[in-house]
């Protein structure tokens, strides 16, 4: 995959290659990129600036990997909303999923999936209720025979009679039609991945594909979503076209390349078929594991979306961002890079751990943007020369006694900070303040008003009493003891 670098009142270039009106670039079965078959690549070979194969001409400046067919940002992006502190985000439909809907203004919708077999329904009953308790608003579970579809219908019936109905989706995927007629009788909303829907295995040697082979393959995805749109119109439910990077479409590849293009053409192709049948109850998503690639096609989505006038909503994730630490940070780096923008109405975080370990993830996220608050948050500065106290230890003593809070509605923030040059300012977006203002005293906020100067001894203790005078405190719960 070659990096794209920005060119200014000029095409991009892509590794030193000429840009995409020139030639095309895919990776070979070894990796290597090598020029495209003229047959195929004469429907997209035009012009910078024209039409091909249907589709506009690239947008913005330079993508990612894709000779410059997406860098420019949505308008969603250019500010934010001053009453919340948020970024204004993409217009966009709500599509109902269950008792959730995304999009439409509502809140970024969280979600995870389990590992558990659906054959498997107590487990898997048991992994979809504990997801949903910490804060999983939808569960996707994947099906892989009619078998497993079908269970899934029991499944369901076991929520709503042991705990209540949670918002299902379900993973289809290799030649998936027979399954996904039959678990769309049971979930929410069905995922497909376009790239897998239909499934024809590469040819060995094959060097180029032709408009006869390449509409062949077209007319028989359209022959076989269509059941599949049409059993879900008739349902009321949701459809989630989920591209993924790694297994585009065989003539996806020839004809774009392995690009970010390749996998939003791969969308709007579903997304075209499902309008035809008017249905739209629809859920666009690109995810990829290199995060530059994951952010260029949810740009170049976009502002495809919003050039055609279309207005779906979008699903985020990195897929296969690992575990630990780093799964974390590409994670939040992909996701919070397009929620920033203004991209994006639900999200995942994939993780190799245990699922229930995505959702706070998701939430910090979220929280971290002004998009949703769920948590208590403390800000608090890194420490330097000038700080009054030992910030770390205080810092602990501040969250363990009001960790709590984020029972509240909404979770307060308090801001915690070493010295006076820069606490009030820094603060000020915070709801409270603990400032330590000369040595061995603290000096408590509501916002930027100075309510008291105490004796750091009885800082947090004064903090408290503060808050439960605002009305804004809650009782610890009360720890009972194994014994007991």
């Amino acid at each position: 995959m070659a990096f794209v670098t920005p060119a200014v009142g000029g095409a991009a270039t892509v590794g030193g290659r000429p840009p995409l009106g020139s030639r095309l670039c895919s990776r070979s079965r070894l990796g290597r990129a090598h020029v495209l078959g003229t047959s195929r690549v004469s429907m997209v070979a035009a012009e910078p600036n024209a039409t091909s194969n249907g589709a506009p001409a690239p947008f913005g400046t330079a993508g990612i990997g894709d000779g410059g067919d997406g860098g420019a940002l949505p308008a969603s992006s250019l500010d934010l909303d001053i009453s919340t502190g948020a970024v204004i985000r993409r217009k966009t439909r709500a599509v109902r999923v269950g008792g959730i809907s995304i999009g439409g203004g509502n809140p970024v919708v969280v979600q995870s999936m389990i590992n558990e077999d659906t054959l498997d329904l107590d487990n898997a009953t048991a992994s979809i209720r504990a997801l949903h308790e910490i804060g999983c608003e939808i569960v996707r579970v994947t099906c892989v025979s009619k078998a497993h579809a079908h269970a899934v219908g029991f499944i369901k019936e076991k929520l709503r009679a042991e705990y209540q109905d949670v918002p299902l989706v379900a993973d289809v995927h290799h030649n998936g039609m027979a399954i996904a007629l039959e678990v769309a009788k049971h979930v929410d909303k069905v995922r497909i991945n376009p790239g897998l829907y239909v499934f024809e295995k590469p040819k060995v040697g094959r060097t180029e594909y032709t408009d006869e082979e390449f509409n062949r393959l077209k007319d028989k995805l359209k022959a076989t979503l269509t059941p599949l749109v049409l059993s879900l119109k008739e349902q009321g439910k949701a459809m989630r076209i989920g591209v993924n990077h790694g297994s585009l479409a065989e003539r996806m590849m020839f004809t774009y390349g392995d690009t970010p293009r390749g996998m939003v053409e791969s969308a709007m192709e579903c997304i075209e078929i499902c309008r035809e049948l008017d249905f739209h109850n629809l859920v666009i998503s690109m995810k990829a594991s290199k995060v530059p690639v994951m952010i260029a096609a949810y740009r170049q989505l976009a502002l495809r979306l919003d050039a055609e006038g279309y207005d779906y909503p979008i699903h985020l994730g990195v897929t296969e961002a690992g575990d630990g630490e780093y799964g974390r940070v590409k994670s939040s780096i992909g996701i919070g890079t397009l929620l920033g923008e203004g991209i994006g109405d639900t999200l995942r975080v994939s993780l190799t751990e245990n699922p229930m370990k995505e959702i706070p993830v998701c939430y910090g996220i979220l929280q971290a943007l002004n998009l949703r608050r769920t948590m208590t948050e403390w800000v608090a500065c890194p420490s330097c020369g000038r700080t009054l106290f030992d910030l770390e230890d205080v810092l602990a003593d501040v969250r363990a006694a009001t960790k709590h809070l984020d029972k509240l509605d909404p979770p307060i923030s308090i801001s915690v900070l070493g010295c006076i040059v820069n606490g009030p300012g820094e603060m000020a977006d915070a709801d409270y303040g603990y400032v330590g203002s000369k040595a061995g005293y603290v000096t408590l906020y509501r916002r930027k008003e100075v309510i008291k100067t105490v004796p750091q001894a009885e800082g947090v203790k004064a903090l408290v009493e503060l808050l439960q005078a605002d009305g804004v405190w809650l009782d610890p719960p009360v720890e009972v003891s194994a014994t007991a």
